[in-house]
């Protein structure tokens, strides 16, 4: 086995074991996914395809590349993600609840049946102050660490 196929392996492999851990978040746990929660999900199921692809056709040298392009892409939804956790920014109107002031009450009405059921703006876990997001930008960045050592080494 090379250096190149250990990273990759590591690389993808990391972002199955999110993948697998967002699953059973979401089926064993009972905790629905928000909308960006979703959203970090589709970079990570790319990582673990462009995984196969590298393992397969290790001479082709982009392919590192455009995993670590994957890992950075939900890296930074995670952190966007986080940041509207924790009340840093806004986020989507669509994910989140929004300022209520001057609503009528036939408009506040109409917003609260139009909410989703799950808001991106709201903290269903944490462990050492991170929310899965938080968790998800933190390992991701260092699954774009390996795509790249992967990119560097010999095939």
């Amino acid at each position: 086995m090379t250096k190149r196929s250990t990273y990759v392996i590591l690389a993808a492999g990391g972002s199955a074991a999110l993948l697998l851990g967002a699953w059973g978040f979401q089926h064993i746990g009972g905790l629905a996914p928000c909308k960006m929660c979703i959203w970090q999900r589709y970079p990570h199921v790319a990582a673990v395809v462009i995984g196969a692809l590298a393992l397969v056709l290790p001479k082709l040298n982009p392919l590192p590349l455009i995993g670590a392009l994957a890992a950075m892409i939900t890296a930074g939804i995670g952190f966007f993600h986080a940041g509207v956790e924790q009340g840093w920014w806004e986020g989507p109107s669509t994910c989140t609840s929004g300022d209520i002031g001057g609503l009528s009450a036939e408009e506040l009405m109409n917003q609260i049946m139009a909410a989703p059921l799950v808001r991106c703006d709201e903290i269903p876990w944490e462990m050492f102050g991170l929310s899965m997001a938080g968790w998800n930008a933190a390992i991701s960045a260092v699954l774009v660490l390996l795509w790249l050592a992967a990119w560097r080494a010999k095939a």
